[in-house]
């Protein structure tokens, strides 16, 4: 109660204790914001050296990504350069080798099928009676014993009555060809040195002997394109031509040459047609025979790939034997 009094009798004291008060609010307050801002600004400091550091540290590793990266795209293209150096080394040159030899197969495979069932058709299923043959030394005994005198005419004059036919012929090969003529005459031309080699065939060996290649299988198809060709004009359907050549790919070459020379068509080439193919020579043997026991004429070719000639194929009348050179059985062989 004193007190009470005391103050509000002295206004002065009580200005003093006011303004007191208001200074220390005001110290506290100021106080407050100082440490707040310390506050704010250590806050804030801390994430600028945050964002630095991750900073740094994704530019280090995208940096590091690029080498690696750069790094595998050379050796990527080194290992690009050494693949196409070894295609170049070991594939050029072979892709038409390979689609040639592709294509023969095919052919000769479907002409193959062709005649297999051809021949299905026609097999008779009625047993035939075997009929026996004199053998030949009987014959030559026969002979023999009757003291006959045989006169055989030279081989060189076999061809001699038909000389003229065969050298028209000839001429008519040298001129320009003739893509439109008629099938089994030749739609292709021949120059000097394969008509040579036709004389000699015709009017020196008289149809039997063997010739030297002419370097491929395509020449030697061609020239027994005309070798046919004159045969079936001295024959006419009296003959068949037989071809010997122990690959499918071989025979399916000739079967490509012969076709384009002589334009034929797949029905041409068959067991009852003017051409058949032959991968042995047992097969070759056996046609002939039946064919001169049909009273027909059997022409055979043998392969230049064929080192060996049999000798029962000898017996024939007609036949030409292609001898290849060393180098050009060898490439062959390798070929296939």
């Amino acid at each position: 109660m004193t007190n009470t009094k005391v103050s509000n009798n002295n206004p002065d004291k009580e200005s003093i204790i006011n303004k007191s008060i208001t200074k220390a609010k005001d110290n506290e307050v100021i106080k407050n914001k100082t440490i707040q801002n310390k506050k704010v600004t250590s806050v804030s400091k801390k994430p600028n050296k945050s964002v630095d550091d991750i900073s740094n540290e994704l530019f280090s590793e995208l940096i590091s990504k690029k080498i690696s990266l750069v790094k595998e795209i050379k050796d990527l293209e080194t290992k690009k350069n050494e693949l196409d150096k070894d295609i170049e080394s070991n594939f050029k040159g072979q892709s038409d080798n390979i689609a040639k030899r592709v294509k023969g197969f095919q052919e000769y495979l479907t002409g193959s099928l062709q005649n297999l069932s051809q021949n299905v058709e026609k097999l008779e299923l009625v047993s035939q009676p075997i009929v026996v043959k004199p053998s030949p030394l009987d014959e030559k005994k026969e002979a023999s014993n009757k003291n006959e005198l045989l006169t055989v005419p030279a081989l060189s004059e076999t061809f001699k009555p038909d000389e003229q036919l065969i050298r028209s012929c000839f001429s008519n090969f040298i001129e320009q060809p003739d893509f439109y003529s008629e099938p089994w005459k030749l739609r292709r031309s021949l120059d000097s040195s394969d008509i040579e080699v036709m004389d000699d065939w015709f009017f020196n060996m008289g149809g039997r002997g063997s010739l030297e290649s002419r370097g491929s299988r395509q020449k030697n198809a061609l020239l027994s394109a005309g070798l046919i060709a004159i045969l079936g004009e001295l024959y006419g359907d009296q003959f068949q031509t037989l071809i010997l050549a122990s690959q499918p790919e071989r025979l399916g070459e000739w079967r490509r040459v012969l076709q384009d020379s002589l334009g034929l068509t797949r029905d041409d080439f068959g067991p009852n047609s003017g051409i058949v193919l032959f991968e042995r020579p047992e097969g070759v043997i056996e046609r002939a025979d039946r064919l001169e026991a049909n009273e027909e004429l059997p022409f055979i070719i043998v392969d230049a790939a064929e080192t060996s000639v049999e000798i029962p194929i000898l017996q024939f009348p007609l036949w030409l034997a292609f001898a290849g050179s060393n180098d050009e059985i060898y490439d062959d062989l390798e070929l296939n």
